[in-house]
C-alpha cells in the first residue's frame, strides 16, 4: 500500500506522554504529603495516565504484528487524535477532582470513553479485515478490555460527584486494574513474554488463551457486579474464577520460562509483576471468603482492598509497564540489529539490582513493621523504580549512537553479537547486592525502633523448666484472661491474639520481654521466661495501659518476700510505653513555667484569622486532606511536646463552610500509631467514616453540613482523652443562614496539656487521670497571642468563634474591657445585637462552642480570658490589639 507508514524510530505522541506521567507519578510520590488526595493522584498518575497510554499505544502495535498487517497514514493519524483525546481527557480528570469541580472531571471521562471506544472498534474492524494467524485471537482481550473501561470510566465519573460508597469504589477499582489493565496484560503476555525470554511459545499457548478470556471477563464482572452491590460470597468467586483464567495462562509462561530462564530486567521486571498480580487477586478472594463466613462486612474487604491496591500498583503495574517497555522501546527505535542490541544492554543496566530493590522492598512494607521502616521501605522501591527514567534516556542515546554509526557488533566466525545480559556470577551479585541493601537499611530501622518490631529482652531462666502455655486475646482494652497463676520455677508462654477490631496492641512485661505490636487479627507467641515472682505485664501503646489493660502473673509457691520483686519488676515499676510517657510528674507542672518568657523564634502564631466566604448560590463541596504526624511543638516557652497533630498543627485547620455544603475529607495516617477523625459537624453512623487506621492507611470521610454552628473535630481512638489532649483536635465552622458581615472574624479553640518529659515527651497520663492540666491554651499555645496580639480597629465590628474542645475544662470567654452586644451559642442566640443590653462571657461547656460579637470603643489592649482565672493563668489569655 502506497500510504503504509513504518513503525519504527521515534514518535512524538506515542514516545513522550508515557515518560511524562511517569515523570509526575515519581514527583507526586515525593511530594506526596503537600498535594491534597494524594494516594488517589498516585494511583491515577501511574493507572490512568502512563499505563492507559501504553495500553493505547501498544495493544494497537501488537495488533498489526498478530494480525499481519501494516499501519497507514491514517491510522497513524487516527492513534494521534486518539491519544490526544485519551490524555488530554486524563489530564481534565485529575484537574476536576483535585479542584473538586465535577463538570470539568465529567467532561474528562467523557474524552477518555470516546479515546477508548474509538481505540475498541479499530481493533475490531482490524480482525473483521485480517486474516488472524495463531495468536491473532489474542486481540479479543483487547477489544474486551476496552468495553470494561468505558464502564469503570464513566462509574469513576460518577464516583467523583462525591459518593464515597466504599462498595463502587471497589467496583471501579476491579473493573480498571483487572479489566481494562488485567486483561491487556493477559492477552500480551501470551506471546510477549517467550519473546523477552528469546524462546518460543508453548504449543498450547494460543488455545489456553481463548480458553481463558471468557473466564478472566466473566471473574471481573461478577466481583465487580458482587462488590457495586456488596455481596462477598460474589465477590470471592469472581477473583476466585479469575484466578482460574490466570492459571491456564500461567502454564503456558511457565513452560516458556523452564525452556530459557529470566535474566533480563525486562523478563525478570515483567515475571515479578505476574507474580504480585496472581498474589494480591488470590488475598483478596480468600479475605472475602473469610468475610463471608467469619462475619466482618463489607467494611473489612474495603479495608483488606486499601491494604492490596498499592501493591497491585506497585507490583503488578508498574514492573509489568516498565519491564515490556524495556523490550519494547529499543526494538521500535529500531536502526538494525546491532543498535536494537545495544538498546537492549543498556535497559539491562543494573536490571537485576533493580528488580531486586524493588521487591524486596515492596516485601518489607507488606509486613507488620513500623510506620518509619514502611517509609524507608517505600523509599527504597521508589529509588530502585524511578532509576528507570534515568536509565531509559541513556539506553536510547547509546541506541542512536549506534544508529549513526552504522557499527556492527559482531564477533569473528559467529556473526552478530547476540547480548545474553550479565555473566552469571555477575547477576547473582546483583542479586545478593540488593537483598543484603534491603535487609541491612531495614535492619537498622528496625534497631532504632525495637519495640515497634518485637524486639525486647530475651526471655530468662533454665530451659529445662516445665512449660505452661495460655492463650490470651487482646480486646476492648483488656487482656483475657489478665490474671495467670504460674508455680515458680515454670517457663510461661502466652499466645496472645489481637481480637480487636480495629485497635493495635502489644504485650510487654516488666522483665524487659516485649511482644511485637499486633493489628488486628494477628497472633504471636511470647516466651515470658521462668516466673520466680509475681510480674506485671501491660500494652505499651499509649494510654492503653491507663486505661486498664494490664495482665497480672502470680508466682504460686513464692514466699512473702518474693512476691512483686521477681524478674527486676521493682527496678522496672516506673517503665512507661516507648512513647516517651512517664509516671513521675515533678517537671510537669506550670509553675515551673515562665508563661511570660519569650516563645521560641521558630514559633509561628496559630492563625486566628476566619475569612469571609466566598459568595455562592448553591451549596459548596470541600475537598481537605487531613495528615497525621507527629510534631515535635513548642507549648509555651521553654517546653515542647511531640503532639499527634492534623496537618502539623494542633489544634488542626479550621474547616469553614454553609449549611448544605459538603465535606469530603481524606484521613492520611503519616504517624508512629493509629488514629482517626470524628466531625461533630456531620450526623452519619460512625462506624466506617470513624474508625481507626494504621500507620500508612488511608480513609475518606463525607458528610452534609445540616446545621449551623461550631463544631469540634477530635481523634476517637481509644483513650480518645490522650489523643485530644496530645493535639489531635479542631473546629469546623458552619455559618448560621444570614450570618451578618463583620469587619473581622476569628476563631479561638481552648485545649488542654498534661505535659510530660518537657523536651519532647508527650500527655501524662497519670497527671490526665487527676484531672489537673497544667497549660490551658488558646489555639495550642499558653499566652501565645500576648506576645503577637489579634489586631482590630476602633469602631469594628469583630465577632469571635469559640470552641471548648477539653477534655476537662469548662470555658468562660470574656474579652476584658468590651462587651457583647450579641451572643450565640449552640445554635441560638441569646441576644443580637441588642441595644440597651449585653453580656459579660460566653460559658462553654467541653464539646460547646459559640460566637459573640462586640465593637472596641477606644483604642488599646483589651485581655480576653476564660474567666476560670486558674485557667487563664495556665495560659487561656490573649491580647486584642486596638487602633484608632
Amino acid at each position: 500500500m502506497t500510504d503504509q507508514v513504518k513503525r519504527r524510530g521515534f514518535w512524538a505522541m506515542r514516545d513522550i506522554p508515557t515518560v511524562v506521567w511517569l515523570l509526575l507519578t515519581v514527583v507526586s510520590t515525593i511530594v506526596h504529603r503537600w498535594v491534597p488526595s494524594p494516594m488517589w493522584l498516585m494511583l491515577h498518575l501511574l493507572l490512568l495516565g502512563a499505563v492507559t497510554h501504553a495500553i493505547l499505544v501498544w495493544s494497537q502495535y501488537f495488533s498489526f504484528a498478530l494480525l499481519r498487517s501494516a499501519a497507514t497514514a491514517s491510522d497513524r493519524r487516527d492513534q494521534n487524535i486518539r491519544l490526544i483525546l485519551a490524555n488530554g481527557g486524563a489530564v481534565i480528570i485529575v484537574t476536576g477532582v483535585l479542584t473538586a469541580i465535577w463538570p470539568i472531571t465529567l467532561v474528562g471521562a467523557a474524552a477518555l470513553i470516546v479515546a477508548v471506544a474509538w481505540h475498541g472498534i479499530s481493533l475490531y474492524r482490524r480482525t473483521r479485515a485480517s486474516m488472524p494467524g495463531k495468536f491473532g485471537r489474542t486481540i479479543r482481550y483487547y477489544i474486551t478490555s476496552a468495553a470494561l473501561l468505558i464502564v469503570g470510566a464513566a462509574l469513576g465519573a460518577w464516583l467523583a460527584r462525591g459518593d464515597s460508597s466504599p462498595n463502587l469504589v471497589i467496583a471501579h477499582a476491579l473493573i480498571n486494574v483487572l479489566g481494562w489493565i488485567g486483561l491487556t496484560v493477559a492477552g500480551t503476555v501470551v506471546t510477549l513474554w517467550p519473546t523477552i525470554l528469546r524462546t518460543r511459545a508453548d504449543e498450547h499457548a494460543a488455545t489456553g488463551a481463548a480458553r481463558a478470556l471468557p473466564v478472566l471477563a466473566a471473574g471481573v464482572l461478577i466481583s465487580a457486579l458482587s462488590a457495586a452491590f456488596g455481596w462477598l460470597p460474589g465477590v470471592s468467586a469472581g477473583l476466585g474464577a479469575y484466578l482460574v483464567g490466570l492459571v491456564v495462562i500461567g502454564v503456558s509462561l511457565f513452560r516458556a520460562a523452564r525452556q530459557k530462564a529470566p535474566h533480563s530486567f525486562a523478563a525478570l521486571s515483567v515475571g515479578m509483576g505476574l507474580v504480585w498480580w496472581a498474589g494480591t487477586v488470590a488475598t483478596v478472594a480468600i479475605g472475602a471468603a473469610v468475610f463471608a463466613i467469619a462475619g466482618g462486612g463489607f467494611a473489612a474487604l474495603d479495608d483488606l482492598f486499601a491494604h492490596v491496591v498499592p501493591f497491585l500498583a506497585a507490583g503488578f503495574v508498574a514492573q509489568v509497564l516498565l519491564g515490556a517497555l524495556s523490550y519494547l522501546i529499543p526494538v521500535v527505535l529500531g536502526g538494525g540489529p546491532s543498535p536494537v542490541r545495544v538498546g537492549t544492554a543498556g535497559f539491562d543496566a543494573a536490571g537485576i539490582l533493580r528488580v531486586t530493590i524493588a521487591n524486596a522492598a515492596l516485601v518489607v512494607y507488606a509486613l507488620p513493621v513500623s510506620s518509619l521502616l514502611r517509609v524507608v521501605s517505600s523509599v527504597m522501591y521508589l529509588f530502585a523504580m524511578a532509576s528507570f527514567l534515568i536509565i531509559m534516556l541513556r539506553a536510547m542515546r547509546a541506541q542512536r549512537r549506534a544508529k549513526a554509526s552504522g557499527a556492527m557488533l559482531t564477533e569473528p566466525g559467529r556473526g552478530p553479537i547476540v547480548p545474553e545480559g550479565e555473566p552469571r556470577g555477575r547477576r547473582a551479585g546483583q542479586a545478593v547486592a540488593g537483598l543484603l541493601a534491603v535487609v541491612l537499611v531495614s535492619a537498622g530501622v528496625a534497631a532504632a525502633d525495637p519495640i515497634s518490631m518485637g524486639w525486647g529482652s530475651a526471655a530468662t531462666g533454665d530451659a529445662d523448666a516445665p512449660v505452661q502455655t495460655v492463650q490470651v486475646e487482646a480486646a476492648d482494652m483488656r487482656f483475657t484472661p489478665n490474671r495467670i497463676e504460674v508455680p515458680v520455677g515454670t517457663r510461661l508462654v502466652i499466645e496472645i491474639t489481637n481480637t480487636d477490631a480495629t485497635q493495635v496492641h502489644d504485650l510487654v512485661f516488666a522483665n524487659g520481654v516485649n511482644g511485637g505490636r499486633l493489628a488486628p487479627g494477628e497472633s504471636e507467641t511470647i516466651d515470658v521466661g521462668v516466673i520466680t515472682a509475681d510480674l506485671e505485664g501491660w500494652c505499651s501503646i499509649l494510654g492503653h495501659r491507663q486505661m486498664g489493660m494490664t495482665m497480672q502473673i502470680v508466682a504460686t509457691g513464692a514466699s512473702a518476700s518474693e512476691s512483686g520483686t521477681g524478674s527486676d519488676a521493682s527496678d522496672r515499676a516506673e517503665h512507661e510505653d516507648d512513647h516517651g510517657t512517664h509516671a513521675g510528674h515533678d517537671m510537669s507542672n506550670s509553675g515551673l513555667i515562665d508563661l511570660m518568657a519569650e516563645p521560641g523564634e521558630d514559633l509561628k502564631p496559630y492563625d486566628a484569622v476566619l475569612p469571609a466566604l466566598p459568595a455562592s448560590d448553591s451549596p459548596m463541596t470541600h475537598e481537605v486532606t487531613l495528615t497525621v504526624t507527629d510534631e515535635e511543638k513548642e507549648v509555651a516557652p521553654g517546653v515542647t511536646q511531640t503532639l499527634w497533630t492534623y496537618n502539623g498543627t494542633a489544634p488542626g485547620p479550621t474547616l469553614h463552610g454553609r449549611v448544605g455544603d459538603t465535606f469530603v475529607i481524606t484521613l492520611v495516617n503519616d504517624a508512629a500509631m493509629g488514629h482517626s477523625i470524628d466531625f461533630h459537624a456531620g450526623a452519619l453512623a460512625p462506624d466506617r467514616p470513624m474508625r481507626t487506621i494504621a500507620p500508612g492507611e488511608s480513609l475518606t470521610y463525607t458528610f452534609t453540613a445540616t446545621r449551623s454552628g461550631i463544631w469540634m473535630y477530635h481523634c476517637s481512638t481509644m483513650p480518645m482523652s490522650a489523643h485530644i489532649v496530645n493535639g489531635m483536635y479542631g473546629a469546623v465552622v458552619i455559618e448560621p443562614e444570614d450570618l451578618p458581615a463583620v469587619d473581622r472574624s476569628y476563631v479561638l479553640v481552648q485545649g488542654e496539656y498534661y505535659l510530660g518529659d518537657h523536651d519532647g515527651g508527650v500527655v501524662d497520663m497519670d497527671a490526665m487521670a487527676a484531672r489537673n492540666p497544667d497549660l490551658v491554651t488558646f489555639n495550642g499555645y499558653a499566652n501565645q497571642y500576648d506576645h503577637a496580639p489579634l489586631p482590630a480597629k476602633v469602631g469594628e465590628r469583630v465577632r469571635v468563634w469559640a470552641l471548648d474542645a477539653g477534655v476537662e475544662r469548662p470555658s468562660s470567654f470574656h474579652v476584658v474591657g468590651g462587651q457583647f452586644d450579641t451572643v450565640w451559642s449552640e445554635g441560638a442566640y441569646s441576644i443580637n445585637r441588642a441595644e440597651g443590653t449585653g453580656a459579660q462571657v460566653l460559658p462553654l461547656a467541653v464539646a460547646q462552642g459559640g460566637f459573640v460579637e462586640l465593637i472596641f470603643p477606644e483604642a488599646g489592649h483589651y485581655p480576653f480570658v476564660s474567666h476560670f482565672m486558674i485557667d487563664a493563668e495556665r495560659g487561656a489569655h490573649g491580647i486584642f490589639a486596638v487602633q484608632e
